[in-house]
């Protein structure tokens, strides 16, 4: 009786363990019938939509609005400062060369960062100094970055012209650009703004055609290319329409680096006072001139060179993320 019993009880007892494991969730709490795991695949479904996920991209993860968002907030800081240096002036509380307290004061009401060596203002100076220094800074980057990427596909294209590109660019590294631009704006006091352009881009345009030359030596050697030499193409057309097109990423990347260093050697020819100076409220001018009241008000000081760094971080991080999403 008790073993017929067992008998005819096992196939239900084996249904409800099965049972049982269908509705009891597994350590990674997959189980089917569970609450969890029933959460599980309704956020499964919903998740990758909020995230911004591709569903027919076959990959897990691939962001979508996730990615967007992520290079919005790179990018926003980048024209929050942009925006402010270009519109400083407007935007100053007070004349940039009106007093408006005892040197070297501490922060107050008419004045948030304090004064500075002459009683000025540090936030007015701040905000009309980042304009010219943002502009020059922006143009050697720009003039740097596109003639470095048409001599970097020439000479990809173009080996002979390779050979001189590379030695011309031992030749510029050899020498620092702030020792050239040292040498050129003191032996040339009325070359000015002009004079400290040229002079940063002779010294920064060899070696970036070096990079160029080399990310587009592989484009040069694939088939479309070939196929254009082939077919008659004029070299202008295979350097802008079939090389140029596939470094994207790269002029992107290019362009933030250049800038950076663009920064750099504007703010110390305004810092070593060289003929092509910005102006007195320049940002450098402003670290140079405040640095012996850093202990009195170190906002003198601290604010500009802050400002400085900002400006170029910001920038070349809004380039990179910018060049992935044209990659992506």
């Amino acid at each position: 009786m008790v073993g017929a019993g067992a008998g005819m009880n096992a196939p239900e007892a084996r249904s409800g363990a099965r049972a049982a494991h269908d509705v009891v969730p597994d350590a990674r709490g997959s189980g089917s019938g569970a609450p969890g795991g029933m959460v599980k695949r309704l956020l499964g479904g919903v998740l990758p939509r909020l995230r911004g996920d591709r569903p027919d991209s076959g990959r897990a993860g691939v962001p979508g609005l996730a990615r967007r968002w992520r290079v919005l907030l790179t990018v926003l800081p980048a024209l929050v400062v942009v925006l402010l240096a270009a519109a400083g002036p407007a935007l100053a509380p007070h004349p940039v060369d009106h007093p408006v307290g005892m040197p070297f004061a501490d922060p107050a009401a008419g004045a948030p960062l304090g004064t500075d060596r002459l009683g000025h203002d540090v936030l007015s100076g701040l905000l009309h100094g980042g304009w010219g220094l943002l502009l020059l800074a922006a143009a050697i980057a720009i003039g740097t970055t596109l003639l470095g990427a048409v001599l970097g596909a020439l000479a990809a294209l173009r080996p002979a012209w390779g050979r001189l590109i590379e030695g011309s660019a031992d030749f510029a590294i050899l020498i620092p650009a702030v020792l050239g631009i040292l040498l050129v704006l003191t032996s040339w006091p009325t070359a000015g703004i002009a004079g400290l352009l040229l002079v940063a881009l002779l010294f920064g345009v060899p070696y970036c055609a070096r990079v160029f030359a080399a990310a587009a030596a592989g484009i040069a050697a694939t088939g479309y290319v070939e196929v254009a030499r082939a077919s008659g193409e004029t070299l202008p057309h295979l350097v802008f329409a079939e090389v140029l097109p596939n470094l994207r990423e790269v002029i992107a990347a290019q362009l933030g680096l250049r800038f950076v260093a663009a920064v750099y050697l504007v703010s110390t020819a305004s810092f070593l006072q060289l003929p092509a100076t910005l102006g007195a409220t320049n940002w450098a001018v402003m670290v140079r001139d405040n640095g012996s009241g850093i202990v009195l008000n170190p906002w003198a000081v601290l604010a500009p060179g802050l400002a400085i760094a900002v400006i170029a971080v910001s920038v070349n991080l809004a380039a990179s993320a910018l060049g992935r999403t044209e990659r992506s």
